[in-house]
């Protein structure tokens, strides 16, 4: 009986380490695809012509949406709003990556989002 403990023992010990092992194994396999796959996506992400491609679109619906707005409501605010935050967007596109282009692009983003808010508001006030 004392060689059957001993045994179930070295059997849990030996199962403890081979999980350990796994669990190991899946960190280390895991972490290697995860900053693989953030470098590819970061370097995507990152590339000047996303953000380029962001800030035609920004400005063409900025122009649809709180130009046709003006139109109707007359309201000027929604759409100076909206026209400094794509100058600030426009304005990240010129400096370097980092937290000045992010301060720069969080900040128009802001400004052009609470346009288009303000704009839906005038329709409906």
């Amino acid at each position: 009986m004392v060689v059957t403990r001993s045994v179930s023992a070295r059997d849990m010990f030996d199962r403890l380490a081979i999980g350990l092992s796994a669990l190991c194994f899946v960190h280390c396999a895991a972490s290697v695809l995860l900053v693989a796959l953030l470098a590819t996506a970061g370097g995507a992400l990152l590339h000047p012509a996303i953000h380029e491609i962001g800030l035609g679109f920004a400005i063409l619906l900025a122009i649809i949406g709180l130009g046709r707005g003006f139109l109707q409501h007359r309201r000027r605010a929604p759409m100076l709003l909206g026209t400094l935050g794509i100058a600030l967007m426009a304005a990240a596109l010129s400096v370097p990556h980092g937290l000045g282009e992010a301060a720069f692009t969080m900040l128009g983003v802001s400004c052009v989002a609470i346009a288009h808010l303000l704009n839906r508001r005038a329709h409906t006030g």
